[in-house]
């Protein structure tokens, strides 16, 4: 029977996978460290933890540049200038490189995905035409960056993972974060996006247990915007069993530059 046996019109229907991490061990995980207004403290403490650990893959899951003055927000002019910020980003995988030696994955968050709405609305004429994409900014292809789409969720084996902002909503919970993750994915799953550290675990009738975290920031605690927050520091790593479907999953906070 062919595909299409009534011959129906030709459609834009675009097929949804994820995104599949495979062939490495160990996955540091970076999220939301908003560059240029990052914890110096707080990032040098995970980089050097990674480094320890012998990472072979790094995974910055979303926000790792702000974009500030590219929001839909007020902007404060005294805020650093896009520009400035992308100089910093470059500097800041020339740290990785040296420090890491790994894989980068390079996951589009909210603040990254400021760029192409922007061009969207400022400057629509501009589609189609080389070197205006955020990839091509950053110089990720010859870096060998990986880039993972904005709204595009990740598979580490079984493990899922996201930024945080792909729900229209977002995820919150009473509880914590990971609850709320729970209550939307219903799967073993991580995020970043909330800045705060969290878990979250239920078993089903058949014994299965079922297990979400949230990872802390690595940007500053206590923005102008948000002085009061429940924010903390923190990171996390992944070792990748090379059956293709185990994981163990390890949530780490940072309190005044010490893991915890």
């Amino acid at each position: 029977r062919p595909l299409n046996p009534y011959n129906l019109p030709a459609s834009d229907e675009c097929n949804y996978l994820p995104f599949e991490i495979k062939g490495y061990k160990k996955i540091g995980i970076l999220s939301d460290i908003h560059l240029p207004y990052h914890s110096i403290e707080a990032l040098t403490a995970a980089i050097a933890y990674l480094k320890k650990i012998k990472v072979d893959a790094l995974l910055l899951n979303g926000d790792t540049i702000d974009c500030h003055q590219l929001s839909r927000f007020i902007k404060d002019p005294k805020k650093r200038k896009f520009a400035y910020e992308i100089d910093t980003l470059k500097s800041f995988f020339i740290v990785i490189e040296k420090q890491l030696k790994c894989k980068i994955f390079f996951k589009i968050g909210n603040h990254e995905a400021r760029y192409e709405k922007f061009l969207m609305e400022k400057a629509k004429e501009l589609e189609g035409i080389d070197g205006i994409e955020f990839c091509n900014l950053i110089k990720a292809k010859e870096r060998g960056i990986e880039i993972i789409e904005s709204n595009r969720y990740m598979k580490l084996n079984e493990l899922n993972g996201i930024h945080g902002h792909e729900y229209i909503g977002g995820i919150s919970a009473p509880v914590n974060v990971a609850r709320g993750l729970y209550l939307r994915g219903k799967v073993s799953a991580f995020q970043g996006h909330n800045h705060s550290t969290s878990e979250h675990s239920e078993t089903d009738m058949n014994g299965k247990i079922t297990t979400t975290w949230s990872i802390g920031c690595l940007s500053e605690l206590h923005p102008d915007y948000m002085p009061l927050n429940k924010w903390n520091h923190g990171f996390a790593y992944v070792d990748l069993d090379s059956n293709g479907k185990d994981y163990e999953f390890y949530n780490k906070r940072i309190f005044k530059g010490k893991v915890l």
